[in-house]
């Protein structure tokens, strides 16, 4: 039944695209020369336009099918679809332009017609696709359009899906069962109930009306999952394999081919590459250099503020650890009284710590007294986003307690990170930081910076957590 509705729901998608295509290019050729109008009496009319619909139509149409555009972003992000729309249409408007010039009539169709069509065309894709994921994550968290999944083999993998699944309702997934070998059936897992052992699967599948199975087996189980992925082959039934080892393997693994052989790559860390690390490295000296300027007012007010209302210095210096587990100075507005080495490393501030001033108080809650640290990303020890650097004790300390912890220092500590802008600041989960820290870590990129940069303007500043 899903995927009879995705084939209907692609077949709209294609119709309405249809229509946006024709209706923007009507809208770039008036919208265009209303701005700027032609200076000559001789231009092509509007119907010249119309003339090359028909092939502009299909062609994008076809471009958005290779750009997968029309596969199932159920449980994908937002962004990546509106990029992948982006994408598309500057493939798009490079066939169309090589396409319109090479058309056998003196036809001289307007660069800035075909440019402004492309423009009007991915502003309204996405607020279509906008529309309709809004409308299909809202019937779905009400019940509808619903994928029933099978769970074979209950592990730490099966719970970390179950966890998102239930965290996720707009994802529209209903676990109606598990198979498993170790518990007996009529068990509970998590609220889900064990249907069977793993001997049972070829029964379950012709009975329950199921869209998808979800491979989920315990490493000790692993020499039933060829005959478990045989059998889910046999009846058609989508399948999907969430392997148990994802303490060890990255959530997106790097592949190589050897002779055939797909190999994985235990941890793939983009900035290990000399181009990322540049371009990484070359957007810090800016934006620290432009932040410095811009709140320079601010900082100079609150260290009147600080010298004023408190004794001791302006900048507070902290050892901290940072790339390739080296200590640096990071620098702060002082919030705190002055106190002694020994106080001060006694643990972090808390809710309502003594030790915090009036001024310190309004300065941690709005993240001002982190500013100078733009100083250290200009230095070079830090850079704009990136895992928060702790202390040389707390590092030692959660080596141990924290498996992959030490995964962080493979990259610049930063003023702002993915954990802090999902409110994993202060006194929160140091494994539920470091789980985010190794995302971000994994999956960096230029964008992915770019949004947590502005997702630190709407969530990062102003924080509950923040003591």
């Amino acid at each position: 039944m899903i995927r009879d509705n995705q084939h209907i729901l692609n077949r709209i998608n294609v119709l309405i695209d249809a229509v946006i295509v024709a209706v923007s290019m009507v809208l770039a050729f008036h919208l265009y020369f209303f701005i700027r109008p032609p200076k000559w009496i001789f231009y092509l009319g509007i119907e010249y336009y119309y003339e090359i619909l028909p092939f502009v139509i299909p062609g994008f149409i076809l471009i958005y099918s290779f750009c997968d555009i029309y596969t199932s972003r159920r449980t994908g992000r937002q962004q990546w679809e509106i990029f992948d729309l982006i994408k598309a249409n500057i493939i798009g408007l490079l066939a169309l332009l090589l396409f319109v010039y090479n058309i056998p009539r003196d036809i001289n169709y307007s660069r800035g017609v075909l440019c402004t069509f492309c423009l009007i065309n991915v502003f309204f894709c996405s607020i279509y696709r906008s529309i309709l994921r809004g409308i299909l994550r809202t019937f779905r968290k009400k019940g509808y359009n619903i994928k029933h999944v099978l769970l074979v083999g209950y592990s730490r993998a099966a719970e970390n899906y179950m966890d998102r699944i239930r965290e996720n309702p707009q994802w529209g997934y209903n676990v109606v069962g598990v198979l498993d070998e170790h518990v007996p059936a009529g068990a509970m897992y998590h609220g889900v109930k064990v249907l069977g052992t793993l001997g049972n699967l070829e029964y379950i599948l012709p009975e329950h009306k199921l869209d998808e199975i979800v491979i989920a087996l315990p490493l000790e189980d692993y020499e039933k999952l060829e005959d478990t992925v045989s059998i889910c082959e046999k009846f058609g039934v989508h399948t999907k394999f969430v392997p148990d080892y994802n303490s060890v393997i990255p959530t997106r693994p790097y592949t190589e081919d050897i002779g055939g052989l797909p190999v994985i790559n235990i941890r793939y860390v983009p900035l290990t590459n000399s181009g990322n690390i540049f371009v990484k490295r070359l957007f810090d000296i800016f934006a620290s250099f432009i932040g410095i300027v811009l709140t320079s007012p601010i900082m100079l007010v609150v260290a009147i503020l600080i010298k004023l209302t408190s004794k001791g210095p302006v900048i507070f210096k902290q050892e901290r650890i940072g790339l390739h587990n080296k200590p640096f100075k990071m620098y702060k507005f002082r919030s705190m009284r002055v106190q002694s080495e020994k106080k001060e490393k006694k643990g972090w501030t808390t809710k309502n710590d003594p030790r915090v001033t009036s001024v310190g108080r309004f300065i941690r809650k709005t993240s001002i007294d982190e500013l100078p640290q733009l100083f250290n990303i200009l230095k070079g020890d830090m850079s704009l986003v990136g895992p928060r650097p702790e202390r040389p004790q707390f590092v030692e300390k959660f080596m141990e307690e924290i498996p992959r912890y030490n995964v962080k220092h493979q990259v610049r500590p930063g003023l702002t990170g993915w954990a802090q802008v999902n409110g994993l600041r202060g006194d929160t989960s140091i494994r539920k930081r470091v789980e985010y820290d190794i995302y971000y870590i994994e999956n960096w990129s230029f964008l992915f910076d770019i949004k947590i940069i502005l997702m630190t303007f709407v969530t990062g500043f102003i924080n509950k957590n923040a003591y």
